[in-house]
């Protein structure tokens, strides 16, 4: 062999070599990229499935029930792509998609949820930030179009401030029931003033009206625990008169 072949397979040889590793770097990179894919769809539907079974009945409706059914079945959909030989989606999918066929006559079986609580508001209010972000997400990969994106963030806004409304007022209407109507005012007047500072308050001015109601029916509970009563009123008067006596019988003694 000349030292020119000798060179040239010397050369094809680490030629080869780098070829070969770097084959096995876009394999393992791929594999890694499809485990990471999983992984994050697999939290991305694990979020909507509780969304779409959780989300409180007194605040969602048809067309968003629909949504969220919608949603849900894009990321089965998307993880069959990466698992086609799992049993699991296919059957989730067909279900998925005949209740999306319903339209918006789809059933709407989550269970009511009063909003009693701080914590309870607080939960709901991670469901909705859970929504939007999912609506964001789905926009930017193209499952829904702009215009419809726009709507539902409006409309996620909307659920948001009911849930304010249902949260002030349960929270007033347990503390008149307590006989506390200083904790009940309070509650009323915060959502009246949640309602004055919307963009759109006139959208919740019967809300709001229903709120002032609630709040001046309060104010005058306040007022009544501030009169004294009658057995308190003899008491002062004859505190009075006491002090009265002591003061004249200490000024006869000096004088």
């Amino acid at each position: 062999m000349t030292p020119l072949l000798i060179t040239l397979l010397i050369v094809a040889g680490i030629t080869l070599l780098i070829v070969i590793g770097y084959l096995n770097n876009a394999v393992e990179n791929n594999k890694v990229e499809r485990a990471r894919n999983k992984l994050e769809l697999s939290e991305r539907l694990k979020r909507c499935e509780t969304l779409n079974e959780t989300f409180p009945s007194q605040l969602i409706n048809a067309p968003l029930k629909l949504l969220m059914t919608r949603l849900e079945l894009n990321l089965n959909q998307r993880l069959l792509a990466v698992e086609r030989k799992s049993p699991r989606y296919p059957a989730r999918i067909a279900e998925l998609e005949a209740l999306i066929a319903k339209g918006e006559d789809i059933p709407v079986n989550n269970p009511p949820a009063p909003i009693l609580t701080e914590a309870k508001a607080k939960d709901v209010r991670f469901l909705l930030e859970v929504l939007h972000n999912q609506v964001v997400r789905a926009t930017a990969e193209g499952f829904l179009q702009n215009i419809e994106s726009k709507h539902w963030i409006k409309e996620i806004h909307h659920i948001l401030v009911l849930l304010h409304i249902e949260f002030f007022n349960n929270l007033g209407q347990r503390a008149l029931q307590q006989q506390q109507p200083g904790q009940a005012r309070l509650a009323f007047e915060r959502g009246v003033q949640y309602l004055k500072k919307q963009a759109e308050p006139k959208q919740y001015e019967e809300q709001r009206l229903y709120l002032e109601k609630l709040l001046a029916r309060a104010d005058a509970q306040v007022l009544d625990q501030m009169e004294p009563s009658e057995d308190a009123e003899n008491e002062l008067n004859e505190g009075l008169k006491s002090d009265e006596e002591e003061t004249w019988k200490k000024k006869a003694m000096y004088d």
